[in-house]
């Protein structure tokens, strides 16, 4: 896998000059065994201040603060990282999780709270009677069932791109048969809650350098997936929208109970009701010579 070039550009116009709240921005990729991050860049029209923290999931966030009204907010982001994530990765799942069901240990079970529990009402249990269908016996093959899952949410729902914030509930997303890439990660993820998993949604991006990938019109795009705890082998990266099991392609920048915990630029603004015109994001994800980047030998 090269190393990849980020450029997520997020622009709000406006009829007129509005006061702008702090602004809260999750555009840091998440750096791990299989991420290293080279660099990165936050550019911000008009200038603004920013403060660095992190939230309950580890997850770093800025915080925009800005000085002086404007008509419009350019954020520009910049990262260059190396991804190493195997195209074919194999999980050293613990033997008494090899098989489904099984009991987290104790210290797991607490540490995973919420991320066990199902974010959307399902009353009638309509969810949970779909996942059930994917068990195919008791026991079964822990891996196989959640690779079941996902493939089975990419064969029956249709991917459509949708510009507005937000998702679609699980149910309405079976119900409907198509979705966004979200909302294939919160259908997956709600639907492997209901057999006891942990699990989480993941947003970043999608590096599509040959275009085959579905989620990305051009060589990259931001994205969604999820991840599950699997004790042994730990969070196992599952993008439903590409059928795909690993982070090979996936740059990873937040994790999240729930999706609208990691929207990438989020604000408000003081105005006229009718002041907001529209919002733009530009993603581009490409690959770049690790050659290019190297310094140059000193010499003596």
């Amino acid at each position: 896998m090269p190393m990849l070039n980020i450029h997520h550009r997020t622009t709000y116009s406006f009829r007129e000059n509005v006061s702008l709240s702090p602004h809260r921005l999750m555009l840091r990729p998440r750096e791990g065994r299989e991420l290293r991050l080279l660099s990165h860049e936050i550019s911000i029209s008009p200038e603004a201040e920013l403060s660095w923290s992190h939230d309950v999931f580890g997850n770093a966030i800025a915080s925009a603060t800005f000085q002086t009204p404007s008509d419009s907010v350019v954020v520009d982001s910049s990262v260059t990282v190396d991804l190493t994530a195997a195209a074919w990765p194999v999980f050293d799942i613990a033997a008494p999780a090899i098989n489904y069901p099984f009991f987290y240990p104790d210290n797991d079970w607490t540490d995973l709270g919420a991320l066990t529990v199902q974010q959307h009402d399902d009353v009638e249990r309509r969810l949970a009677t779909w996942a059930r269908a994917f068990v195919a016996g008791r026991p079964t093959d822990t891996l196989s069932l959640l690779k079941d899952i996902s493939l089975g949410i990419a064969s029956s729902i249709s991917y459509q791109s949708r510009e507005e914030e937000g998702t679609q509930a699980p149910l309405i997303t079976l119900d409907r048969g198509w979705g966004s890439c979200r909302d294939f990660a919160v259908l997956f993820v709600e639907a492997v809650r209901s057999l006891g998993f942990g699990a989480r949604i993941v947003s970043g991006y999608l590096f599509n350098p040959d275009s085959s990938l579905t989620g990305s019109t051009g060589h990259g795009s931001t994205h969604g997936w999820a991840e599950v705890f699997v004790p042994g082998a730990g969070w196992i990266t599952f993008d439903p929208t590409n059928r795909s099991v690993g982070g090979a392609n996936l740059i990873p920048v937040a994790v999240s109970r729930d999706i609208a915990q990691a929207v990438p630029v989020s604000g408000s603004f003081v105005g006229a009701t009718d002041a907001f015109l529209s919002m733009d994001v530009a993603v581009e994800v490409r690959g770049i010579d690790p050659v290019s980047t190297a310094r140059p030998e000193s010499k003596d």
